[in-house]
């Protein structure tokens, strides 16, 4: 029996495990325990600055899409503005275009107009309420009433009657060739055409060429030009001066059409007489 005694004590055997496994167990438990208050603090924190963080994004898209959308409505006030603007200079620039090409039209005409032609409306002073042609008559009123005068009419005898008869006849065909010699006045008009083509692809020399190529009597082609339409678009503007009882506009217009590869169509921009 002491043998086995001294056996047992020499041997090292742990017979309070069991205690030292609990006891170790409850020390993991409380270690446990109080690690998770701060790790639920640690957590709560990093959320709370997540959500903050998150607000101020917010809050900055939130500013740049006002900003922005204040920026674009004065950018297009600011283009709204500057079409208008746009449009009401050209408007300014088509009229000083047309009031420059019927100023031409004029400085032509009267440039290739014959100076003695302007002679006999100028010369036709009056005095006294009374034409030259009225001066010019009279004596002749008063020549016949002269003769007419000088006749009697009770007992004048024939070679008296024929002398005067033929004094009068001589100074009526005197008037009338004086007054067929006398030149007439040619009334003129100037026109401006436009000249509309089909597209983009006409070929708008070619277009002017055929224009020019209507002839007529009474019919002088003066300066033409390019005015831009639209969507690359141009249309001729081109003048010319017409004599009113050999010319028309609608003999232009139909002359003009018959070139229909070219032209579209025929608008009589401006008509000013001359």
């Amino acid at each position: 029996m002491s043998s086995a005694v001294d056996y047992f004590v020499q041997e090292k055997i742990w017979f309070d495990k069991p205690r030292y496994d609990d006891a170790e167990r409850h020390f993991y438990e409380r270690i446990n325990s109080s690690s998770h208050p701060a790790q639920e603090l640690g957590a709560n924190t990093i959320l709370q600055d997540i959500a903050r963080a998150r607000e101020n994004i917010q809050k900055s898209l939130a500013g740049s899409a006002a900003n922005g959308a204040g920026d674009q409505g004065e950018l297009i006030t600011r283009i709204k503005s500057l079409e208008l603007e746009n449009h009401s200079l050209n408007q300014v620039v088509e009229d000083l275009r047309l009031a420059l090409s019927k100023l031409e039209c004029r400085v032509a005409v009267l440039e290739k107009s014959p100076s003695p032609a302007a002679a006999p409306v100028s010369a036709a002073p009056c005095t006294n309420g009374t034409s030259v042609q009225q001066q010019k008559t009279s004596p002749l009123v008063e020549d016949e009433d002269d003769d007419d005068d000088d006749m009697d009419l009770f007992g004048s005898d024939e070679e008296e009657d024929a002398e005067a008869e033929r004094i009068k006849e001589q100074r009526l065909k005197e008037y009338a060739e004086k007054k067929a010699k006398k030149p007439t006045l040619i009334a003129k008009s100037s026109i401006l055409l436009d000249v509309k083509p089909w597209d983009d692809e006409t070929d708008m020399a070619k277009l002017e060429e055929c224009v020019r190529s209507v002839v007529a009597d009474g019919l002088l082609w003066g300066q033409s030009k390019l005015v831009p339409v639209g969507y690359g678009i141009r249309k001729l503007q081109i003048q010319c001066v017409v004599e009113d009882d050999k010319v028309g506009t609608d003999l232009l217009e139909e002359e003009i059409t018959k070139f229909e590869d070219f032209v579209q169509s025929v608008d009589v921009a401006a008509f000013n007489k001359i």
